[in-house]
């Protein structure tokens, strides 16, 4: 194990001075109650920080609506998975006996979580530069382009921009409660509008997916209000 985190730092560019922070960022929370899931919330606002800031050097001549869509096309699971792989993440993430059994270490969303979780951990380690300066490394080889903007909508995306067109604040995401066993969870998510008064409620294999669900349950709630 030590031979392979020594190989990831040399893949990620930085050599962590918290060994701890680097062992953390790799364990989920099927291996041990100490597990990665605050650095990978960390690690998703540097994330979006970062691809924000990227684009809005990059793409000039972009609103505000086509650079929120190219970059949830940016930092969706699809893409965070793909570039977990170019680290070799599959070999070095720490998982539960029974999530190693069903596959666990080639979950999408286990991946793309894990790298969250290490730009988090960078992010502590060595400051907001450093964990930045990371993630332009990691999408230095994807061509970034207007056309990004016909991908799909997400969930998360159009409620943000239906919550932006009309100058209100963001959503907020809890996970509510988790079911199932450690290496079969469900993760139940809440959703609240705080302007609104308004919450709901969605449940996915991951964090990312339930609050995809919440995000999905609440505009249709918003777009019945407004009939």
């Amino acid at each position: 194990m030590e031979g392979g985190l020594s190989a990831l730092q040399g893949r990620l560019q930085h050599a962590f001075s918290d060994p701890l922070l680097l062992q953390r960022a790799l364990t989920h929370r099927s291996f041990s109650a100490d597990h990665n899931e605050r650095l990978e919330f960390l690690g998703d606002a540097v994330l979006n920080l970062a691809v924000a800031a990227l684009l809005y050097d990059r793409l000039k001549s972009l609103p505000e609506g086509d650079l929120s869509r190219v970059r949830a096309n940016l930092v969706k699971q699809e893409t965070l998975h793909q570039l977990a792989l170019g680290l070799d993440l599959p070999s070095v993430i720490r998982l539960g006996e029974g999530e190693m059994r069903s596959g666990g270490h080639k979950r999408p969303s286990i991946l793309a979580d894990a790298l969250e979780a290490l730009i988090g951990a960078v992010h502590l380690d060595a400051g907001y530069g450093a964990a930045e300066a990371l993630v332009l490394r990691l999408f230095q080889a994807i061509e970034i382009t207007p056309q990004m903007t016909a991908a799909a909508k997400d969930p998360k995306t159009e409620l943000q921009e239906w919550l932006q067109g009309r100058k209100m604040k963001l959503p907020v995401y809890r996970v509510a409660g988790t079911l199932g066993a450690a290496h079969k969870q469900t993760f139940d998510v809440e959703c609240e509008i705080a302007e609104l008064g308004v919450t709901e409620r969605g449940i996915g294999g991951s964090r990312r997916s339930g609050e995809q669900a919440a995000a999905a349950a609440m505009l249709i709630t918003l777009k019945a209000k407004m009939k």
